[in-house]
């Protein structure tokens, strides 16, 4: 493979960030998201519910769907990895969950203002998680072979940073032409282009199919340039039975490899946190400082732009010092985020009345959402770092396996406590309290992590043994 077919291959690998995450922009955190608690709400006050229990019950019933959703992610990604390694191929299975995730993603239109299609709709959209999040991994797996150990920090960086591009881009897009706010105009005061009905909330819906369309149009370098080896000759997939086996065996195998067993355990419960905190940020603005859609647009913006800036930035940094300092930072800058939004309501700061119609919290949320998207992207690119030092570069794909099934294995974790939280407190400040916690445990759990990775671990293991020093 020459240079020009190297550096092609990891700038089609870039594309597939830039692809999918509209899908988390305007689908889980801005435009679906919110728009999704709107009409829950609605639907659940016209049932006879007060404002709090619908307000309530909308955060409750958006979070057990990305719970089932976890859940189903974290049984079948190390299984798919498994079976999808032992014939050494990536590229099918991408594209089987490239269909699914399109039409899937399609279908999010079809949720009506009045509340039609609730029930369809929410499974839609967290089948499509499943499907995006299937193929992430798979894309994963590629990145050890993308360059060296010195330079996967700055691709992992390089590729999400474009990717918070490709999600400003969308997100602007969405706002100034088809997002239609409560008095029917975008942000730029016009009606939905394309002769979209702002009454039927027709512009809002359409993030479904715009999500879908960018998809296929911006995969197309993927699917030419990112290019796998020829299978080995005779060699099929394994069976589910033979899979899990493998799986089970290689987890056991992790109590031989303790840097990387205590940073795969670290991650689980951090990434679990993170993933919560873009899953609600915009259904609290919702629910919470009671923000329209324009204004949570706007959020959108402010963080994915941060996010695409500092994690180009954090990949410089891991470059230069490795991902482990980056990690630790975003973890800190994350847990006071969080702290921030357990103790702010409308109405008050940690208790602190504030006046009326008062702008701080609207201020001080636009900071928390340049905080959020800043360390939230460097953590998942520096994250992905963290792992190749960490993997067997003879079996990059198994190892990323074992990467998504941390990532999903307490999945639902986060959305059950939430869920948990909000309905026993009443309160959807309070319901984030568990998100603190999950954060300072998986920073406390990087103490046994070692900095270099596994391979380092292991040198340093055996120069401080007996046998090494006699």
């Amino acid at each position: 493979m020459n240079s020009q077919t190297d550096r092609k291959r990891v700038v089609g690998w870039y594309f597939f960030d830039w692809a999918t995450q509209p899908f988390y922009t305007l689908g889980l955190t801005f435009i679906f998201g919110p728009y999704f608690a709107f009409v829950a709400t609605n639907a659940f006050l016209a049932s006879g519910m007060t404002e709090t229990a619908a307000d309530a019950q909308a955060q409750s019933v958006w979070s057990l769907g990305q719970m089932f959703a976890g859940l189903f992610i974290a049984f079948s990604a190390p299984l798919l990895g498994a079976i999808a390694d032992s014939a050494g191929r990536k590229r099918p299975w991408i594209w089987g969950f490239s269909v699914v995730y399109v039409l899937t993603t399609f279908g999010l239109w079809w949720l009506m203002p009045d509340g039609t299609n609730l029930w369809l709709v929410l499974a839609l959209f967290y089948i499509g998680f499943i499907a995006a999040e299937t193929m992430l991994n798979f894309t994963n797996a590629m990145l050890p072979s993308l360059g060296s150990d010195e330079e996967i920090g700055k691709i992992s960086g390089t590729g999400a940073s474009l990717g918070y591009w490709g999600g400003v881009l969308s997100l602007f897009i969405m706002l100034l032409l088809l997002a239609e706010n409560d008095t029917g105009v975008t942000l730029i005061g016009i009606e939905p282009i394309l002769g979209l009905d702002p009454e039927a909330r027709e512009g809002t819906r359409s993030v479904g199919p715009f999500i879908a369309i960018w998809f296929m149009i911006f995969m197309i370098p993927f699917f030419v340039w990112v290019k796998e080896g020829k299978p080995v000759a005779n060699k099929a997939p394994i069976g589910v039975g033979r899979a899990f086996s493998q799986v089970v065996t290689t987890i056991k195998g992790l109590t031989r490899q303790r840097s990387m067993g205590m940073f795969l355990l670290s991650s689980m419960f951090y990434r679990d946190a993170l993933n919560a905190i873009y899953a609600f940020g915009g259904v609290y603005a919702t629910l919470v400082l009671n923000w329209s859609i324009i204004q949570i647009g706007v959020f959108g913006i402010v963080g994915a732009i941060t996010a695409a800036i500092a994690t180009y930035i954090g990949g410089m940094f891991d470059r230069k010092f490795g991902p482990m300092p980056v990690i630790k930072f975003c973890i800190w800058a994350l847990i006071i985020v969080s702290a921030l939004i357990v103790g702010m309501s409308r109405d008050s700061l940690f208790g602190v009345p504030l006046g009326d119609g008062s702008s701080l919290p609207d201020i001080i949320f636009y900071i928390c959402g340049a905080t959020i998207g800043g360390a939230g992207g460097a953590l998942y690119a520096a994250s992905r770092s963290m792992m190749v030092r960490h993997i067997d570069p003879a079996h990059p794909t198994e190892a990323f396996g074992l990467f998504a099934l941390a990532g999903k294995a307490t999945a639902f974790l986060a959305p059950a406590l939430i869920a948990l939280f909000t309905w026993w407190l009443k309160s959807n400040q309070l319901g984030f309290l568990p998100v603190i916690g999950l954060f300072i445990f998986g920073l406390f759990l990087l103490r046994w992590v070692n900095p270099n990775g596994e391979r380092a671990a292991e040198w340093d293991s055996k120069r401080s043994s007996p046998s090494a020093s006699g």
